[in-house]
């Protein structure tokens, strides 16, 4: 009888799961097969064709856009990440009687809803008189990436072995040597999720970068938005693909790397 509840407790969790997954996945994989499809309106099967990716490619400003949302993403994240780790060590490490004031700093950006940091950032940004543009959305996005990395790091560090540290000092090495050789190679792999993590939320962001973005700085999520608002174009489901395999590839060969260094 036991058995029978064990096995019906196992295909009731396997069901779910299945169901979880197609929900999820279901509607990428459509959207993979309609990049394919030759019609251009409805989710009806027209035929195969590749002119969608032909269009794709000679609308410049897609990959204006796209060009922008790369150099703010790979800028804002090495930012976030440099200002992120120290503030991880800072908070980790020196004791001080603002510590817990700036650790509700660090999660702050964290919990607030993405439109109220868009407003304030805009309100911001207007009150010191600086014109809206791909600056602006640097700095909103280092803001709320900083956050992300700090707490990743910081994360990190709980299983860090100060012992390490004292033993490289008793042999005689440096600060620097003890930051550069001890420290830095032990926290790497929480500096590393950090960067990937800022890298991914830069890329995806829409409602900050809606609200700080000006004339001459639309990236590829506000690009996508404006396309969508006169119905789902088929050059849309061929961007999204070609996105989709970008994010496997590096997915992949990050993993691969990750294991080559750790």
């Amino acid at each position: 009888m036991e058995t029978k509840k064990v096995l019906g407790r196992r295909r009731f969790s396997f069901t779910v799961t299945t169901l979880a997954f197609v929900f999820l996945y279901l509607p990428i994989v459509a959207l993979v097969v309609l990049s394919f499809n030759s019609a251009r309106q409805g989710v009806g099967w027209t035929g195969f064709t590749l002119k969608w990716y032909s269009e794709l490619f000679r609308q410049t400003d897609i990959w204006r856009a796209f060009l922008n949302t790369i150099i703010i993403a790979i800028s804002s994240s090495i930012a976030a990440t440099i200002i992120g780790t120290f503030a991880a060590l800072a908070l980790y490490w020196y004791q001080s009687k603002l510590k817990g004031y700036l650790g509700v700093l660090v999660y702050t950006p964290l919990i607030i809803p993405d439109i109220l940091m868009g407003v304030s950032m805009l309100i911001f940004f207007v009150a010191i008189g600086m014109p809206l543009g791909l600056l602006t959305i640097f700095f909103a996005h280092v803001t709320f990436c900083v956050s992300y990395v700090t707490v990743t790091v910081m994360t990190r560090l709980e299983d860090f072995d100060y012992s390490v540290v004292e033993a490289a000092r008793d042999l005689g090495a440096k600060g620097y040597q003890v930051f550069t050789r001890v420290v830095m190679p032990m926290i790497l792999p929480g500096i590393m999720a950090g960067f990937l993590l800022s890298l991914t939320l830069s890329i995806d962001d829409f409602v900050i970068t809606f609200f700080v973005a000006g004339p001459g700085s639309t990236t590829l999520p506000l690009k996508i938005f404006s396309m969508i608002k006169f119905g789902v174009s088929p050059v849309i489901n061929a961007l999204s693909t070609l996105l989709l395999i970008g994010t496997l590839f590096v997915s992949f060969f990050g993993s691969k790397f990750r294991k080559l260094i750790f």
